[in-house]
């Protein structure tokens, strides 16, 4: 919907004359003196269906990209604190050496999560949030 800007498709909320939508509730209030209290109170509901679907629109697409970043960090981490806490009960190795074999370990372990991580979040997506709203996503390669 709307022309690419830099190969990158516009934000319909932000973008567009849609924008203006969430300006309701100021004309409403320049017409005050002119309009029944009613109308007014309509252009406050206008701005608030504007914000409303525009927080849902940014939420929808924050939490894919919160998924790709969170997840896997969250992985890495509890990957990174088992094995210093293994290390440290399995060995005698010095703490440096600890902490730079769970440093190796963390870093050798992020290509081997990626795929796995990329489809199950593609997986839960496509099953809750993507079926909400009717954007059905595409499988990693």
């Amino acid at each position: 919907a709307g022309a690419r800007h830099g190969g990158v498709e516009p934000d319909l909320y932000r973008d567009t004359w849609v924008r203006y939508l969430g300006y309701a509730n100021e004309v409403g209030e320049s017409f005050r003196p002119l309009v029944p209290v009613a109308a007014v109170w309509a252009s406050y509901g206008v701005a608030t269906a504007y914000v409303t679907a525009d927080a849902i629109d940014k939420g929808r697409k924050a939490a894919a990209s919160l998924a790709s970043v969170a997840i896997p960090g969250f992985t890495i981490n509890r990957l990174c604190a088992a094995s210093l806490a293994l290390l440290g009960s399995l060995t005698r190795w010095p703490l440096p050496v600890r902490k730079w074999a769970t440093t190796a370990l963390g870093l050798a372990a992020i290509p081997v999560i990626i795929t796995p991580i990329d489809r199950t979040v593609d997986f839960l997506m496509d099953s809750s949030l993507r079926k909400l709203y009717s954007t059905e996503g595409e499988p990693p390669s």
